[in-house]
């Protein structure tokens, strides 16, 4: 049917012009404010030329929509357009809009199309097959505010696909099933903030993309967008660095009430979080699934996460993209190099690099802190720590390391060998040989390298050749890297200089037990100073003693005995063999 407010008819050529004309057929209608109609020798319609805010409204042949499908419309808008039809039939070609042309779905989810130029092919009875799109192409989905869940973290985005030219693949006359892009083409995507902060945006390209579109009550969506080769994402925040990843080839999927649900990158997936080159954050994988709700970058397939000297790798790496922090999972392994000598320091003074394993691993971005978890094992060199849990600050080199009493933390300290020791052993004094080992453990350790100072808690046990103490807290007090052999070196072992223990403490030897509340050992001259309970010392043929302090000698028998009196009383006991 075709209605207007004017006509003209010529005969040569053959064609009839109206004003302000309305084309209703049986799946929509055309406006214009002129058309004009070309006719065969027949007098039948070859080509409508419609020229002037051109509006077509596209409709379902079905009388059976629901009231969302009837809610829903596909209205076009165009400067001209130009209706091919096929010679002698009623039956509608081709169909060209040019300037402006614009085409909008709307309901409760809006899709809205631009472009300069669009080619509709149509098939059968009229039925629209083919969309070709050119110059300036831009396809984009608005969130549908009415089906957000109010407190949920996965509020749709609004999405944008850009692209010299898109062809698209129609079904049933109307409804989007297949889009694939011609030239560089561009995804936006924008993720609403909390509060008055700006909008984070990501940008998503690839050398060509295809898309996979579905229908939700009556509404088309996009269900899915393929982009190969050279994929790239940018992630960027108002008054933050660009975070960008680059693969082979990234999907989409996007949710049912609009926006991206995920983007998954796949083959040589490569990860940089845009701070400066001190602080930068770089990582490595096989795929990579970047989540807007909650901005979290799940690499795997033998991922690498590296920043400031440090590198880890896992089963698999989580990344927030908006804090930058990290979580590796399952076979963690971490190395931190670039480390300079620090000859004040001990347990972790080399320049070496220190290793860390464990089940699980978190790193924080505004520091060089991270927490292991899980069977760790922390070393430098000969030096190591292992614990269930530890927490290792790389700028302080400092570590807390927290244990229980089935599974306590475990360290292990030496002592210099003494020069008697030496010649009586070899004759001659080996730095090799300069270690008697003493292994410490306890539920808790904390150790600053600075400090030189092993603070241990909880059940604590330092056993080493010919003694082993116990007590409720102990304080390892380590030799200077600069005064120790291993200085000029890879180093050695961290050296004890004194030890100061207290609670409960019980010193066992083969042929004697002491017990106090406090004890100091000095390891230049194995000493054992033992006070408080008050001390005592149980031998099995000299029996016990007991004074205000006592002190006695790993190697040898002597005891000196210190009383209540304002001089001491020195007691020497010798220890039959």
């Amino acid at each position: 049917m075709i209605t207007a407010e004017h006509g003209t008819i010529t005969n040569e050529p053959r064609q009839i012009t109206l004003d302000r004309p309305y084309l209703e057929r049986h799946n929509g209608n055309v406006r214009a404010d002129r058309a004009t109609f070309f006719l065969s020798q027949q007098n039948q319609v070859d080509r409508v030329l419609a020229e002037g805010n051109v509006t077509s409204e596209a409709r379902s042949s079905s009388d059976t929509r629901t009231k969302q499908e009837q809610a829903s419309q596909i209205q076009g808008h165009a400067d001209q357009a130009e209706f091919l039809f096929a010679p002698g039939e009623d039956l509608l070609r081709t169909a060209t809009m040019s300037g402006h042309v614009h085409v909008e779905e709307s309901g409760v989810q809006t899709m809205l199309g631009d472009a300069g130029r669009t080619v509709l092919d149509f098939a059968g009875q009229n039925e629209l097959k083919k969309v070709h799109a050119v110059d300036a192409v831009r396809l984009r989905e608005t969130k549908a505010t009415t089906l957000q869940q109010p407190g949920v973290g996965n509020s749709p985005q609004d999405f944008e696909l850009t692209a010299p030219a898109i062809n698209f693949t129609i079904a049933d006359g109307r409804i989007l099933q297949h889009a694939v892009t011609e030239g560089a083409a561009q995804i936006t995507i924008e993720q609403p903030q909390d509060g008055p902060n700006a909008p984070q945006q990501t940008l998503v390209t690839a050398a060509q993309f295809d898309a996979d579109f579905g229908q939700t009550d009556g509404r088309n969506h996009l269900v899915r967008v393929h982009g190969a080769p050279n994929a790239r994402i940018v992630n960027s925040s108002p008054g933050k660095p660009e975070r960008v990843s680059v693969s082979d080839s990234v999907v989409a999927t996007f949710l049912p009430q609009g926006g991206i649900e995920a983007v998954t990158q796949t083959g040589n997936v490569v990860y940089t979080d845009g701070a400066n080159s001190s602080k930068q954050m770089q990582a490595w994988a096989d795929s990579a699934r970047y989540t807007p709700a909650d901005q979290i970058l799940l690499l795997q397939g033998s991922p690498r996460v590296a920043s400031s000297g440090m590198a880890t790798t896992a089963s698999r790496i989580r990344i927030n993209r908006t804090t930058g922090d990290a979580l590796a999972e399952g076979d963690v392994k971490s190395t931190y190099s670039q480390l300079k000598e620090q000859p004040d320091g001990a347990l972790l003074a080399s320049s070496s690099p220190i290793h860390v394993t464990s089940q699980t691993m978190t790193a924080h971005s505004n520091g060089g802190a991270a927490t292991y978890s899980g069977k760790v094992r922390l070393w430098q060199d000969s030096n190591v720590i292992e614990a269930p849990s530890v927490q290792f600050d790389r700028d302080h080199r400092s570590v807390t390391a927290q244990g229980s009493t089935t599974q306590p933390v475990q360290t292990m300290v030496v002592e210099p060998l003494k020069v008697k020791d030496a010649k009586r052993n070899s004759g001659i004094i080996s730095e090799s040989a300069a270690a008697s080992p003493i292994a410490i453990t306890g539920t808790k350790l904390t150790y600053t390298d600075s400090e030189r100072k092993a603070h241990y808690e909880g059940g604590v046990v330092a056993k080493g050749p010919e003694f082993t103490a116990s007590a409720s807290t102990l304080d390892g007090f380590l030799v200077p890297r600069s005064q120790t052999s291993a200085s000029k070196s890879i180093s050695g072992p961290g050296q004890l200089d004194h030890m100061v223990a207290q609670g409960d403490v019980m010193i066992q030897q083969p042929s004697r037990r002491a017990e106090g509340q406090k004890l100091v050992y000095t390891s230049a001259d194995d000493k054992f100073v033992l006070t408080g309970g008050p001390p005592s010392i149980f031998d099995a043929e000299q029996g016990k003693i007991t004074g205000v302090s006592l002190t006695f000698f790993r190697r040898d028998d002597r005891v000196l005995v210190e009383g209540e009196a304002s001089s001491p009383v020195v007691t020497t006991t010798r220890v039959a063999h």
